[in-house]
């Protein structure tokens, strides 16, 4: 999955800033076929910019950074560093 993963940065850099890119029959000898991002839809405008931050912002920054840890622990796939610090720039927090 990792491998699948990272063979989708390029694409995501040029064609999907949002993230939205499919990796299941990933090229390469090492990508799993059967993989997948999971997804998760956040608020553009929150009303509560404050609970937001706290919430979801703080917790997404823990998944993508310490959580990568704990993910391999429980044997799930860890995301290429590369995508991880795009996702942390485009949650604005790669700088906190």
């Amino acid at each position: 999955m990792t491998d699948a993963a990272a063979g989708a940065v390029p694409f995501i850099q040029t064609h999907a800033p949002d993230f939205r890119a499919s990796i299941t029959n990933a090229p390469g000898n090492a990508s799993y076929p059967i993989a997948s991002f999971i997804w998760l839809l956040m608020y553009e405008n929150p009303t509560d910019k404050k609970q937001n931050e706290v919430v979801m912002i703080d917790f997404l920054k823990w998944v993508l950074t310490d959580g990568q840890k704990v993910a391999l622990k429980l044997g799930y796939a860890a995301l290429p560093s590369d995508l991880v610090q795009m996702e942390l720039k485009q949650l604005g927090t790669s700088t906190r």
